[in-house]
């Protein structure tokens, strides 16, 4: 059994959702959903499941990496000069210009918007959540793993996509009946507890039940595997459900 801790990123503590799975022989059920108790509840929770659990995949909804194209332009860069490399190289990642190529879904470029801070603060999480447990917390490539700890980055809108649920419209505080109609498709692919933070209240608390599934695609094999395994590990790499071949 692995525990799954999906986590909806963001910069300020009180926009991160968070949800927490039980994957087990090819199925997934929603266990927790917890609330804010403290100014660390986010840090504190994580800490604490990963040393209740035999074993944990952490699904991250964040960037955990950069384009190497970018670094390599700017590492001795000068104000003032060209940079020769094409805009989608510099800005977006080999798993990003992917996830467009076979989902038609454009996630945020991290090395020109303001998803990069997003990025930032998850390292920083991974960062305290090892000082923290003493686990180093690699990220993983396959189901198999044999650390105790690993992560994944994952993307919500291109699982919902994949699963053929609405993949956008349903953030807003008015959209709460999209968030209900997405909750009930989910609760037909995975068994959804029922908590006193209803999803349906929180986008956030959604996305983060959709990490979960994420991770368990992730865990069942059924993803996007990258080509070049050697530049994913440098750039970081989207893991989405495969769409089914159509006949």
């Amino acid at each position: 059994m692995t525990t799954i801790i999906g986590i909806d990123c963001a910069v300020k503590e009180g926009n991160v959702g968070v949800a927490i799975g039980k994957y087990d022989k090819g199925m997934c059920a929603l266990t927790k959903l917890p609330e804010p108790v403290s100014e660390n509840w986010v840090l504190e929770f994580v800490c604490d499941s990963i040393n209740e659990s035999t074993r944990t995949l952490l699904a991250l909804d964040a960037p955990l990496g950069w384009p190497a194209a970018l670094g390599s332009a700017l590492f001795d860069h000068s104000a003032g000069n060209e940079i020769y490399a094409p805009s989608n190289l510099l800005f977006r990642r080999a798993t990003d210009r992917f996830i467009k190529t076979c989902l038609d879904k454009q996630p945020l470029d991290v090395g020109a918007d303001r998803i990069a801070r997003t990025a930032k603060a998850a390292l920083d999480l991974l960062g305290q959540v090892r000082e923290q447990t003493g686990f180093s917390i690699p990220l993983v490539w396959n189901a198999s793993f044999t650390e105790k700890v690993g992560a994944v980055e994952v993307y919500p809108a291109g699982t919902l996509l994949s699963y053929g649920l609405p993949d956008s419209g349903y953030k807003r505080a008015t959209q709460a009946a999209v968030r209900k109609k997405i909750l009930g498709e989910l609760g037909r692919l995975m068994n959804v507890c029922n908590g006193s933070r209803t999803p349906e209240n929180n986008a956030n608390v959604l996305d983060a039940i959709v990490c979960v599934l994420s991770g368990a695609d992730f865990l069942s094999g059924q993803v996007y595997f990258p080509e070049d395994e050697t530049q994913a590990k440098k750039e970081g790499w989207i893991w989405v459900k495969r769409k089914k071949e159509t006949p």
